[in-house]
């Protein structure tokens, strides 16, 4: 399946058919295609770099120097694509947005906003243990009682406590697509995406859109 990585710049509001929509803008450079390998009879793999870059460290350098090419701070590799699929890039230095000119729809797959080690009431939306008494002054946010004593003696697997949250890799599906700037390299996509700004994304067809 076609795919690409861009960069999330903002999220704004704009009128489209007379509506205003909430809106997400991601700059997508072109791709540069590193290298295509046939897998098998049937498959090829192909290989992108993002993000062109002047240095780089060592064991990923051989990659780059493997194929002669330049830096990519990003990589990403397109698996199972079939020779139908790979006839349009395959004579191509890069891929870019003109790959979803004719789509209403994309994925976008890219990592939540880190808010680091957080407790019940942030992460679970707890509501504590309610108001205060007589020496309960310093447990307003605290998850209460975790299990039972001397039976099961053990606390279960699963249960929801304080702990790291976000920073989690999701798949949003089925975005719509407001614009296609082609010139700009600008995709504007109905709603919002994962991360803060600058987050990279991979932007990838909607599966009803695919065609192998």
């Amino acid at each position: 399946m076609i795919k690409i990585i861009g960069t999330k710049i903002q999220m704004i509001s704009i009128f489209f058919n007379k509506k205003l929509y909430p809106c997400t803008i991601i700059n997508c450079n072109p791709n540069k295609i590193i290298y295509i390998n046939k897998t098998t009879n049937i498959y090829y793999t192909v290989l992108l770099g993002y993000d062109k870059i002047k240095k780089i460290n060592k064991p990923l350098s051989g990659i780059f120097k493997k194929y002669n090419t330049n830096y990519y701070r990003k990589l990403i590799q397109l698996n199972n694509l079939t020779y139908k699929y790979i006839k349009n890039i395959i004579n191509d230095e890069y891929i870019d947005l003109n790959y979803f000119i004719n789509d209403k729809y994309v994925d976008i797959i890219g990592n939540t906003i880190g808010k680091g080690f957080q407790g019940v009431v942030k992460r679970y939306n707890f509501s504590g243990v309610g108001g205060k008494t007589h020496g309960q002054h310093n447990r307003l946010r605290s998850p209460g009682s975790i299990g039972a004593g001397s039976s099961p003696s053990r606390v279960f697997k699963g249960l929801k406590m304080a702990g790291h949250m976000g920073s989690n890799r999701i798949t949003i599906k089925k975005m719509k697509i407001l614009k296609i700037d082609v010139k700009n390299k600008i995709i504007m996509v109905k709603g919002s995406v994962p991360g803060k700004k600058n987050n990279y994304l991979i932007i990838k067809k909607w599966k009803k859109n695919v065609q192998i």
